[in-house]
């Protein structure tokens, strides 16, 4: 194996590609040769936000976004229908999708069933029903790769709430058992930041993100780019990793 490893016609699927993170990834595997593909939310305004991420990626015809809802699997199969079709194959499968809602932990009841349940069914469910969706045609490469995001908040206990951490401690988890599973085809990883400077947690401003920057050891939050590249990272240089979890934070968990 010779490292860094070449993604020259590689064909990525960014899931939740229209965000922050997804948009950033999908720019550096553009850039690196990736056919990037992106799903997004149906809707006009996330359609609309789709074609500009497609735009920013550069000249590859085959660059492409699709509407899917990963808690509705007949969406997502859709999608991977659409791509064995036309590339027979899918390489790299990044789980880049999904939400959170700032609940104080102290406040239990604002924990409400229903939202436990949402926040599970998106960042949990949701995660898993797109693996299980895709494993066939990463297996069909030969070498695949699933790249989740996870957070700091699995372990420390500390985000945007108590569901929240729970369902990324799931992350952790199902990345390690369909590591074991899912080889000796496919890797499994998870990229594991803090707090990233994005709009992802309603409500947070300048003055959290300085908060937190002044007690990281690195004195900075994290930007999408640090996020994007340890993404990619994942599949140019940790050829022989699968099943970890792989912090990007700066420090901030020590």
């Amino acid at each position: 194996m010779r490292y860094p490893k070449s993604l020259k016609g590689k064909v990525a699927l960014i899931v939740g590609g229209n965000g922050a993170i997804g948009a950033a990834t999908g720019k550096m595997l553009a850039d690196a040769g990736v056919t990037v593909l992106i799903s997004h939310m149906p809707g006009d305004e996330n359609l609309e936000s789709a074609g500009k991420v497609v735009t920013a990626l550069g000249g590859n015809k085959d660059h492409a976004s699709f509407a899917a809802d990963i808690t509705d699997t007949p969406t997502l199969v859709s999608v991977r229908d659409q791509i064995e079709k036309k590339f027979g194959k899918l390489d790299i499968l990044i789980n880049a999708a999904g939400y959170t809602k700032p609940i104080a932990h102290h406040d239990l009841d604002a924990l409400t069933d229903d939202l436990i349940d949402d926040l599970f069914k998106v960042n949990w469910r949701g995660q898993f029903a797109t693996i299980r969706t895709f494993a066939p045609l990463l297996k069909a490469s030969g070498d695949g790769l699933v790249v989740s995001l996870s957070s700091i908040a699995a372990f420390t206990g500390v985000g945007s709430n108590i569901a929240y951490c729970a369902a990324k401690a799931g992350i952790d988890v199902m990345t390690k058992a369909l590591a074991r599973v899912l080889a000796p085809e496919v890797r499994v990883l998870a990229i594991s930041p803090g707090v990233v400077d994005t709009s992802f947690v309603p409500g947070r401003g300048a003055d959290f993100n300085d908060k937190v920057a002044s007690s990281t050891p690195l004195r900075r939050i994290g930007e999408v780019d640090d996020i994007a590249g340890a993404i990619v990272a994942c599949a140019t240089h940790l050829g022989f990793s699968t099943g970890h979890i792989i912090q990007v934070d700066g420090g901030r968990a020590l």
